[in-house]
């Protein structure tokens, strides 16, 4: 082994280099074309491999820097958040680098054992939908982790416009396309292949001024979002949960009867829902009086499970526990909000680790006669949930969220840029509310309209206006992504064995 890694620490240095280099591809960096340039390297070092061994190890190192870069902000929560000693810390963060590592280390063993040759099948059938599978099972594995798939580069880039018609996985393959056929060239010397990956690289274009939606004034609410930056560190603590509903009144107060709906963060009320009975009945009836109408994140409790909930108030039905009209978070952050297989593992503590998943498929929530399709934090990255809880006549998506758990650091600006997809790919435009940021509402088209800066107490004072219409993606959702993915898989091992 020592022998490899002396022989070849050229390769698994760039390797290495080039994961770096497609982080630079999402947010906060949004330089779209190092996705090309990342997935480029990745196979262009692969070519070159001399065995299997060494072939899997370069998919390792190319995962060891791209998720070693890409999801390095989740120590920030394990160390800051956690009761765990140091090396546990550490020990946590680098098993899962290293687990999601084996993905790419997958796909450069399976392209190079079945695909070795340099046809041109290789990169235009074979590795597009490789990466496929391997990227559909790590985002449905062990609850799944999809972060960081690379068609979110394009959110502000030439192939967005895929993503109402195919979805973000489409222009991930598409990008695995681009990204072969420019390595074909260089290699071949045929630069008209170049010029193909060009072509396919802007033909979304065509698309530009095609609308999937149009707006329904019908559906129009001026709306305050709030942003009550909580730091982390109090916001669970039990003796400063009354200060943290005052400041949340406080920043609320101006907009009641100014405005339609007031919007709190995801367990804005940090505390379980039946011990504020009597504050949100209350508020209740305060709201229902202003004409104003809250919707907030809390914690419910039911027979000693924990749910984390999104609740209406001020609706013409006066709020009474256990309301309707309410949405109980179904995909929990694992090691956050659950520990699996907790008594095997009692040596990680983490707080609010106890939660219980709502159903996967929810009712609406309805304020004001607006549908919100809504989501709570880790959930708007799953595309597949959020077009099964979306509905023909959803007029927004809401998503709340708590992104304090990771400071000043890139992973709110990647989620931020994941929630921007899902309104491109519906066709609807997208509320955000984070306790710290990032606070925002996006277009239908994906575009941010209004925005907050991160790390202040403040309000989002803003209009919206729901659309209608439904886009290809609503439809067909995965399908035509899986139905082009087994086509090119047959394609390829047909010439392959030619």
């Amino acid at each position: 082994m020592y022998h490899i890694y002396k022989k070849n620490f050229f390769k698994f240095f760039y390797a290495i280099l080039f994961g770096i280099i497609g982080i630079k591809s999402f947010a906060p960096y949004n330089i779209w074309f190092c996705s090309i340039f990342s997935l480029c390297g990745l196979q262009l070092i692969l070519l070159y491999s001399n065995s299997l061994k060494e072939s899997t190890l370069i998919g390792f190192f190319w995962g060891i820097g791209f998720f070693g870069y890409g999801i390095s902000w989740i120590y920030i929560s394990i160390s800051n958040f956690s009761d765990n000693l140091f090396i546990v810390n550490i020990i946590l963060i680098s098993i899962l680098i290293i687990y999601l590592s084996l993905y790419p280390a997958i796909f450069s063993f399976l392209i190079n054992f079945f695909f070795k040759n340099t046809k041109i099948t290789r990169f235009i059938f074979a590795s597009p939908s490789i990466w496929q599978i391997i990227e559909y099972i790590r985002s449905s594995l062990f609850t799944g982790f999809s972060w960081l798939q690379f068609g979110y580069t394009q959110i502000d880039g030439p192939l967005k416009y895929i993503a109402p018609i195919f979805g973000v996985e489409m222009i991930t393959f598409l990008l695995m396309i681009i990204s072969g056929l420019i390595i074909f060239s260089l290699i071949k010397k045929r630069f008209f292949v170049f010029f193909i990956s060009l072509i396919l690289l802007f033909s979304s274009k065509f698309f530009k001024e095609y609308k999937w939606y149009i707006e329904n004034p019908k559906k129009k609410a001026t709306i305050a979002l709030v942003q009550g930056n909580i730091p982390q560190k109090l916001k669970w603590n039990h003796d400063f949960i009354k200060k943290i509903k005052e400041k949340y009144l406080n920043l609320s107060k101006y907009y009641l009867s100014k405005v339609d709906i007031i919007i709190w963060p995801e367990s804005a009320i940090p505390s379980n829902e039946l011990e504020n009975n009597e504050f949100l009945t209350n508020l209740d009836l305060i709201l229902r009086n202003k004409k104003t109408s809250l919707i907030t994140g809390i914690i419910e409790s039911n027979k000693n499970q924990y749910f984390n909930s999104i609740i209406v108030l001020g609706d013409e039905t006066p709020y009474h526990y256990p309301t309707k009209n309410r949405y109980k978070k179904y995909h929990l952050v694992p090691f956050g909000e659950f520990i699996p297989i907790k008594n095997k593992i009692s040596f990680v503590k983490i707080p609010q680790s106890n939660f219980i998943p709502g159903k996967y498929k929810q009712n609406q929530l309805i304020v004001k006669n607006i549908y919100f399709s809504s989501s709570i934090c880790y959930e708007i990255i799953f595309s597949k949930q959020i077009r099964d809880n979306f509905k023909k006549n959803t007029d927004i998506l809401l998503t709340l969220s708590n992104d304090s758990w990771f400071g000043n650091s890139i992973g709110p600006h990647q989620h931020f840029q994941m929630a921007r997809m899902r309104a491109l790919e519906l066709g609807r435009p997208l509320i955000r509310v984070s306790n710290n940021g990032i606070t925002g509402i996006i277009n239908a088209n994906g575009q941010i309209k209004n925005i907050l800066p991160q790390f202040i107490s403040g309000i989002l004072y803003s209009d919206i206006v729901g659309t209608i219409g439904e886009t290809p993606y609503f439809y067909f959702g995965s399908l035509p992504i899986w139905l082009i993915t087994l086509f090119f898989l047959i394609i390829s091992i047909l010439i392959n064995k030619k």
